[in-house]
């Protein structure tokens, strides 16, 4: 028997038609690209958003076709986000910090026919633009005083068309978003979210315990927009009405302080890079933030040291775990009355020590290499396999699924559950170490490392040894003017880990990341491979 109720697809245009009639004033407010701050608000970006997808109708463009973005966070980029959805369009939102062959390969497999990109990354495009073979038109994110010879202006295609759209109504499981993977080993892979994922994501993230977003939050994404949505904030902030801080391109210390300052943002999101310059400028300027309450971080786990600085400046921080794969929040650390009735600093300590737990939507699970569940006690490790409405089924342009058959999807991490929910990833498949039988957890290794004076950022891998098979090495990324040798930081770690985990080599380097902002443990490894390949086999 069917229920009897109404069956209205679910659609990425109503989150922000809602919002402009329920928050209709609520303010958006954007950093242009060497522009001056834009305000507008959620009944104009409507407004504006109907005018951005007629002209996409007037590019010729059909139901099911791709537009990529080579763009920053800013009130354009949000505004193509329900546009071209909006329309029945799929939005590839192209990662301008990719390698140009990883980079030509996403754009040329999402065979997308317009491209639109922000004024400062014209030299990237010019650069590729010869090996783009789908691209029939360029559109320049940009006011017409800005906007360089032989570009198309958005500001004046979209102006004086009309402010309102009938607005399609599309099957919710239309593709609506295609965002590519890094690509750290092979060609990038596509992941096609649909109406209802992004829909049905947005709903989950905003819940109490999630993200926790309210009409009082004053929210600035500095998760890039083109980084799986930016975590979906902009759809989980829309659903909640919160007001929008965008800060454009500008994510050094001093720009992101001036805006949390100038806009009053409470909460905000990034990756670990981000923060430390934000922690940095603080405490070389001696300022505190007298607005900003949480912060939530992801893409690589979050040192102990710098939850601590910010908890010190009055600041909530809160670890997430997802990936491109899951639109992408899979857990987020949020407390329990069953985990604050151990006081204070034990609840602090969980959630600065896990990813999360689980939130409603996804389910996890551990298994042994044999395929065996595994008891969520908090201590047995084993890879992690998720599933949910909004993780993906199989990758764009790849007839087999990604997924067992009972429908788990392998995330390709290490990670324990404890008995309370929560989730801590203790390293990737391809990252932990192996040495002599026994797994060392790089990430453990770098978040004690973390905590050392003098440590900017750590790094860890493995690297063959000769008896062992592998050991750990460290990257070590001092702070300016500390001084700091390879003693200090192994008489640090001493007190932290087991005395077979130290690494057998420290070095001091610039620690090198991926074009998502994760430690590139792939060309650290592939660098330092024959450091440990002459130590005789008896050490």
């Amino acid at each position: 028997m069917l229920g009897l109720m109404q069956g209205r697809p679910l659609a990425i245009i109503d989150i922000l038609r809602y919002a402009a009639a329920a928050h209709a004033g609520q303010e958006i407010v954007s950093k242009g690209i060497d522009e001056p701050i834009w305000r507008s608000d959620y009944a104009g970006t409507l407004q504006r958003v109907s005018q951005a997808a007629h002209m996409l109708f007037g590019q010729g463009l059909c139901a099911g076709d791709r537009v990529s973005t080579l763009a920053w966070n800013t009130h354009r980029h949000f505004e193509l986000f329900y546009a071209a959805p909006g329309i029945g369009l799929v939005l590839h939102t192209a990662n301008p910090r990719l390698p140009d062959e990883h980079l030509i390969y996403t754009i040329n497999h999402a065979a997308s026919r317009v491209l639109l990109l922000d004024r400062n990354l014209v030299d990237v495009y010019e650069r590729i633009a010869s090996r783009l073979a789908t691209v029939e038109t360029v559109i320049m994110l940009s006011d017409p005083e800005r906007a360089l010879p032989g570009y198309e202006c958005y500001e004046t295609l979209i102006s004086g068309r009309e402010d309102s759209v009938d607005w399609p109504v599309l099957d919710e499981n239309t593709a609506a978003f295609l965002c590519y993977t890094s690509g750290t080993t092979g060609d990038p892979k596509g992941v096609l979210y649909s109406h209802r994922s992004v829909v049905l994501h947005a709903f989950a993230a905003g819940l109490s315990g999630a993200l926790g977003f309210s009409a009082f939050d004053v929210v600035m994404p500095c998760q890039s927009l083109y980084h799986a949505t930016a975590w979906g904030l902009p759809f989980a902030g829309a659903i909640n009405g919160v007001k929008f801080v965008f800060p454009g391109d500008r994510f050094d210390g001093a720009s992101l302080e001036a805006l949390i300052e100038s806009e009053r943002v409470t909460f905000s999101g990034g990756v670990p890079t981000i923060w430390t310059m934000y922690l940095d400028h603080l405490k070389r300027t001696g300022h505190k933030p007298t607005s900003l309450k949480r912060v939530i971080i992801g893409g690589s786990a979050v040192p102990r040291q710098m939850a601590a600085s910010f908890d010190e400046l009055g600041v909530n921080v809160q670890q997430i775990w997802g990936m491109t794969e899951t639109s992408p929040l899979g857990v987020v650390a949020t407390s329990t009355p069953a985990l604050a009735q151990r006081g204070r600093e034990a609840e602090l300590e969980h959630i600065w020590t896990q990813q999360g737990r689980m939130m409603f939507g996804i389910e996890m699970t551990i298994r042994d290499e044999a395929g065996n569940l595994l008891p969520h006690d908090g201590v047995a490790s084993g890879v992690l396999l998720v599933r949910g409405p909004w993780v993906l089924e199989r990758y764009y342009r790849t007839p087999q699924s990604a997924c067992d058959p009972e429908g788990w999807f392998d995330t390709g991490d290490i990670a324990t559950i404890d008995e309370l929910g929560f989730m801590r990833i203790t390293d990737r498949k391809k990252d932990v170490i192996k040495s002599g039988g026994e797994w060392v957890s790089s990430i453990e290794l770098e978040n004690a490392a973390a905590g050392c004076p003098g440590v900017k950022v750590a790094a860890v891998a493995g690297v063959y040894h000769p008896k062992w098979e592998e050991r750990p090495i460290m990257l070590v990324e001092a702070h300016e003017g500390a001084l700091l040798g390879e003693e200090d930081v192994r008489a640090y770690l001493k007190g932290c880990v087991p005395a077979w985990w130290l690494p057998d080599r420290i070095f001091f380097a610039d620690v090198p990341m991926t074009a998502t902002g994760k430690i590139d443990k792939k060309l650290i490894r592939d660098r330092y491979a024959d450091v440990l390949r002459d130590v005789s086999a008896s050490g």
